[in-house]
C-alpha cells in the first residue's frame, strides 16, 4: 500500500492516541474530517489498522514481570509445530511469539504477576507440553522502552 505524507501523518496521529475525533485526526494530518474518515476507513478495509485498543499499565493490571521465553521443540513436524501454536493461542500469558532463526526455535513474550505465578506458568504449562523440548528464560528488571507504534 503506498501512503503519502498525509496518510503517515494522520496514521502517525492515530498510533498515538486512537480515541482522537475524525476532526483531530484530519488537522493533524491536513486532510478535512470526511476526507480523514475515508482515509480510516480505507486503511480498515485493507487490513493496515488491524484494530484500536487499550494500553494498560502491566503492573497496575497485576501483571507486572516480563520474561522472554527462549523455546526449544522436540521435533519440527508438522504436527508438534500445529500442537505448539495451539498452547501460544490457549494462553492470555503469552502476549507475543516469533519463530526464529538460531539455537532456539520460538521466543515468547510472556507476562505474570510475579516469579512464583511463572514458575507454575513455565512448569504447569510449558514444559508440560510434549512439543517443547527446553526453555530458556530471560527476565526483564526494567523496561527501557515501549511501543506499539511503527515508523512510518
Amino acid at each position: 500500500m503506498e501512503l503519502d505524507d498525509r496518510d503517515r501523518r494522520l496514521l502517525a496521529a492515530l498510533q498515538r492516541d486512537a480515541t482522537l475525533t475524525l476532526a483531530q485526526l484530519g488537522a493533524a494530518a491536513g486532510l478535512s474530517q470526511s476526507s480523514a474518515w475515508r482515509r480510516v476507513q480505507e486503511f480498515e478495509a485493507a487490513g493496515l489498522i488491524r484494530g484500536r485498543v487499550a494500553l494498560l499499565d502491566p503492573d497496575r493490571a497485576g501483571a507486572g514481570l516480563c520474561v522472554y521465553a527462549h523455546v526449544s521443540l522436540t521435533d519440527h513436524a508438522e504436527a508438534e509445530v500445529r500442537a505448539f501454536a495451539a498452547l501460544i493461542a490457549a494462553h492470555d500469558e503469552i502476549q507475543e511469539a516469533h519463530a526464529v532463526a538460531g539455537a532456539d526455535d520460538y521466543i515468547l513474550k510472556i507476562r505474570t504477576r510475579d516469579v512464583r505465578s511463572y514458575e507454575r506458568f513455565l512448569t504447569g504449562v510449558l514444559l508440560r507440553s510434549p512439543a517443547v523440548r527446553a526453555v530458556n528464560s530471560s527476565f526483564s528488571l526494567r523496561e527501557i522502552k515501549s511501543s506499539t507504534a511503527l515508523p512510518l
